[in-house]
């Protein structure tokens, strides 16, 4: 392939808070340093259909404190074949797209590195999920602004349950991975969090009952992760089995989560990404995902950040059963 002039960028899967700022900065640091910009609407499902748009500096003003993608964003089955991925392909020739940047989750850079093996075309991925599951980086787009949503929530759901003296299950998003439920636990002074990086038995369970109804009167609160076996469904029909002397409730926050103005923190993380991922076209760097750590933009192989399970802090564990007491 030639010299990149115009990159095109998408969003991908589920939505998340930042994508927005993400996209801006890809745009405008794009056009700072000489590159055309073409957005790509609803994911990999408009790269098929050629929904694109030469975008300008001013097509981003005004987006950083948006919620959502303005982009939108969508789940392409097309793309899983490799006849969508060839009408993927023939777009960026026709729109003469010579470098994309996606901005997803584990899905969304798992197609992108198939794309870019298939065609030997550069891409870079931006960690866009809530779930912070990517390997790689400290962080990901979304997920600071998830956390204090769910905060909020449970702050208010714990007055209620004060109230009245319930047990809330209250459950969060998170797939795979435990990093909402344990850190807004922490956050919001709940009494446990069911993770399944930490999954509870039995035992468990009459534990951090026992333990939070002697602490606050019968009231608690436990953030479970959303599971299809396991989830905050289950655990209070066990309460309700093995406990039948308590009031409980569920609470699920479903998509409640991913919407709101992105906090500060997920804007800066975003536009520092966006940026980074320009400079790595401008290296010639493909088929990396961006990473934060330690302050410091990284470069992570897409086969690292997606095949690599993200390693659990078990010391939050150990805080939140102290600080539960």
């Amino acid at each position: 392939m030639g010299k990149i002039k115009t990159i095109g960028v998408l969003t991908s899967g589920g939505d998340a808070p930042g994508m927005n700022a993400a996209i801006r900065s890809v745009t405008r640091a794009g056009i700072y340093n000489g590159f055309s910009i073409k957005g790509i609407y609803r994911g990999y499902e408009g790269l098929i259909n050629g929904e694109t748009k030469a975008f300008t500096t001013e097509d981003v003003s005004g987006i950083i404190s948006r919620g959502g993608t303005i982009l939108k964003t969508a789940r392409s089955k097309d793309f899983m074949t490799p006849e969508g991925r060839q009408r993927a392909y023939e777009t960026c020739q026709r729109e003469e797209i010579d470098a994309l940047v996606v901005i997803g989750g584990n899905g969304s850079l798992s197609g992108a590195r198939i794309f870019a093996e298939e065609f030997d075309f550069p891409i870079i991925g931006l960690p866009g999920t809530i779930d912070n599951d990517l390997y790689g980086t400290d962080a990901t787009i979304g997920y600071d602004t998830t956390m204090n949503t769910i905060m909020d929530c449970v702050d208010r759901i714990r007055d209620t349950a004060n109230s009245h003296e319930r047990i809330f299950f209250v459950e969060v998003m998170g797939r795979e991975a435990g990093y909402l439920a344990q850190n807004t636990a922490i956050a919001c002074g709940a009494e446990a969090a069911i993770i399944p990086e930490d999954m509870t038995d039995a035992d468990q369970l009459a534990e951090f009952m026992h333990r939070g109804i002697r602490k606050s009167k019968k009231s608690c609160i436990v953030i479970v992760s959303e599971s299809p076996k396991c989830g905050a469904l289950y655990y209070a029909d066990r309460v309700k089995k093995e406990f039948p002397g308590f009031d409980v409730r569920v609470s699920i926050l479903g998509h409640l989560q991913r919407g709101g103005s992105p906090s500060a923190r997920d804007r800066i993380l975003a536009s520092c990404m966006g940026v980074g991922a320009v400079e790595a076209i401008k290296q010639g760097q493909r088929n990396v995902m961006i990473g934060y750590r330690f302050n410091d933009v990284v470069y992570v192989p897409f086969s690292e950040c997606i095949r690599t399970d993200k390693p659990f802090d078990k010391r939050l564990i150990k805080v939140l059963d102290e600080l539960s007491i």
